[in-house]
């Protein structure tokens, strides 16, 4: 067989995570016509179906979810290549930040250092930087970071975020008691399962047991999704209020920490804990 387009396993990738044909064409910054000839000519290539599609996305075939970790670690060899032939000095520090990451952290980011910034999941981030394919990543904390160091850079308290439309929007401060009987819209388990689970943990510490909905990644699909998701409530820091939505203070919240992490073993660690500090 020939050697497989790193391009289109790089694609591959990007739809089995978004699970979403728009929302990877979105992050992969392509059209999604073009993005979809490129994994039917994959799936043409290998001669298996990939994807199954649907009216609300793309579900992974037991083929995909095969071939997913092999491309991983292709892309990764691949990223650790370019890597190698990089004037180590000079070259921009290569750091993942989350969708939700502090908009206030990603200029300070670019002040303080030349960068080049990559939008991935926490569960990506930490997968890559332990495998050399990411200098640092930007993640909300809890995470599995073992061995890993790690500088807080933004500790932010949750409030309840919801559409302008909502009964909620009219409060300056909600109680807990106020989202008994709403749904939540949070973001995949897998993209993210320490923040995930830590932040269910601590609805339930506090009375609520809200059925979640899976919301979509990107930022601007997570707040349209909200503006005209009914009686679902978010919880999110302040700086997530937009155009369309009501951002209101939550007693006894829960707080968000975003933290840079990096393997002390890297050959930048030192250049990396400077611009923690700066962060």
């Amino acid at each position: 067989m020939r050697s497989v387009d790193l391009r289109r396993l790089r694609y591959l990738c990007a739809v089995v995570e978004e699970r979403h044909l728009t929302r990877a064409a979105e992050r992969l910054g392509v059209r999604a016509s073009s993005l979809s000839q490129q994994i039917i000519a994959l799936e043409r290539e290998l001669d298996v179906t990939l994807f199954t599609r649907t009216p609300a996305g793309m579900t992974p075939t037991a083929a995909a979810l095969t071939l997913l970790p092999h491309a991983r670690r292709l892309l990764d060899a691949a990223d650790l290549a370019v890597r190698a032939v990089r004037d180590t000095a000079d070259r921009p520090l290569r750091i993942g930040v989350t969708p939700g990451a502090p908009p206030a952290v990603l200029p300070a980011l670019h002040a303080a250092e030349t960068v080049e910034l990559l939008d991935l999941q926490a569960a990506r981030q930490l997968e890559r930087v332990r495998g050399g394919g990411l200098d640092a990543g930007l993640i909300a904390l809890p995470e599995a970071v073992d061995g890993l160091r790690t500088a807080v850079v933004s500790d932010a308290a949750l409030g309840v975020l919801v559409a302008d439309t909502h009964p909620l929007a009219g409060c300056d401060e909600v109680e807990w008691a106020d989202l008994t009987g709403r749904d939540l819209l949070l973001y995949d388990r897998d993209l993210a399962p320490g923040y995930h689970d830590a932040l269910l943990g601590a609805c339930a510490a506090r009375g609520w047991r809200p059925t979640v909905r899976s919301g979509p990644s990107r930022r601007s699909l997570f707040v349209a999704e909200l503006r005209h998701g009914g009686d679902a409530v978010a919880l999110r820091p302040r700086w997530d209020r937009s155009e369309g939505l009501h951002w209101a203070a939550l007693r006894s919240a829960p707080r968000v920490r975003h933290a840079l992490v990096w393997s002390p073993a890297h050959d930048q660690a030192d250049r990396l804990a400077t611009l923690a500090r700066k962060l």
